[in-house]
């Protein structure tokens, strides 16, 4: 049975032009960016490089890239380090109530050790008013948090707007761009944000590497003591290999993202549409058109949403229930909590995430398939 892949926002492919350019310094130019001799500055000049396609990608200086083990410990260096540096100001950090737990967990870290975090709310499509952001700030507030997109349904925030008003009171601005870099237009300056978090995984690049802008000037501490590596925010030596599949993952995202968009946005529309008019008493989770090209999140209701992934998989597609970080739990997401969305409904979720390999044919079957699944589904729940 050929798979159909439908979980991209957990995790993408490596591109294959990724790989072929990672695979020489796993070996042959293996050296270590903090060597003096040749091999060693063979690497850091391969280092240097990525770190310029990087920055390109999202409009940076490449000074302003420090390369991290992914979005998590992005997320953790941007607020901890930044709350930690800046806490002779005030101890106070304004969140949503839809972020990543990356974010959400960093900001509870810091609760711990004497911070106040106030979270805002969403409306039924997942945005944030920026009204209510500002009217959270207080004159303790330093470090203002919001995702560039939600991972779980895909509602784009106004990044830029907030931005302003984080920009008018001299508040550091983070934002989680973790599904958005690479995919959609994501440039520092036009968001108005001081940190930005980057995973490589979910543009094509390998696992276990990503990047933070932090821009010139922002006072942040490191969490990682060691070496000086990546100005000193960031002790290990470098992931070289990663930071290089990094690099050309950015290099060819900021060439063929356009194009991307478009085919998985048209695909993201035929599925919505087929779903909603093929299967009774559902509903699309996150805003209608303010979404990710790629994001499909449908709550089903009279069935539980893990049913519905493990009866998917049988059938040779792979979809989620959300978030892959917190797949096992079996609670209502706090994202679709945070939406309204009941219990029942809640439960009965699942995301379909496209990529820029999926096709027309592959759509088809899902839409084929899936409704069947819930028909049975529903028919041993009622018996």
């Amino acid at each position: 049975m050929e798979k159909v892949y439908l979980d991209h926002a957990a995790t993408t492919p490596a591109d294959p032009r990724v790989v072929e350019a990672m695979l020489p310094h796993f070996s042959k130019s293996f050296g270590n960016p903090s060597s003096m001799h040749s091999l060693g500055q063979e690497a850091r000049t391969a280092v240097a490089e990525a770190r310029e396609k990087v920055a390109s990608l999202i409009g940076a200086a490449s000074d302003e890239i420090i390369f991290t083990s992914g979005g998590t410990e992005s997320d953790n260096l941007a607020i901890k380090g930044v709350g930690l540096a800046n806490s002779h100001r005030g101890k106070h950090i304004v969140t949503t109530s839809v972020e990543h737990h990356a974010v959400e967990e960093s900001c509870r870290y810091l609760e711990k050790q004497g911070f106040k975090v106030t979270l805002v709310g969403v409306d039924k499509d997942g945005l944030v008013d920026p009204r209510d952001v500002g009217k959270a700030v207080t004159p303790e507030t330093i470090l203002i948090s919001v995702m560039h997109a939600n991972n779980e349904v895909g509602t784009i925030q106004p990044i830029a707007e907030i931005g302003e008003i984080a920009r008018e009171r001299s508040i550091y601005f983070h934002t989680d761009a973790v599904q958005t870099v690479g995919h959609i237009p994501a440039k520092v300056d036009e968001l108005g944000v001081d940190l930005l978090a980057i995973a490589a995984h979910k543009l094509y690049g390998p696992k276990g590497v990503g990047a933070l802008y932090v821009r010139r000037g922002t006072r942040i501490v490191s969490f990682m003591h060691g070496g000086g590596q990546e100005q000193g925010l960031r002790a290990s030596t470098e992931n070289v290999p990663g930071v290089i599949g990094l690099g050309r993952a950015a290099e060819i995202a900021q060439a063929e993202m356009d194009a991307e968009s478009r085919h998985v946005t048209r695909l993201r529309d035929r599925l919505i549409k087929g779903l909603l008019e093929r299967i009774p008493q559902t509903r699309l989770n996150g805003h209608l058109t303010q979404r990710l090209p790629n994001n499909v999140n449908i709550s089903v209701a009279s069935v539980e949403g893990a049913a519905l992934a493990v009866s998917l998989d049988l059938e040779g597609i792979a979809a989620s229930t959300g978030s892959a970080c917190r797949s096992e739990a079996m609670e209502p997401s706090h994202v679709l909590t945070a939406l309204g969305v009941p219990g029942e409904l809640a439960r009965g979720s699942v995301r379909f995430s496209l990529g820029k390999h999926n096709t027309d044919s592959e759509i088809e079957r899902v839409m084929e398939t899936f409704p069947r699944i819930v028909s049975r589904l529903r028919a041993v729940s009622h018996v």
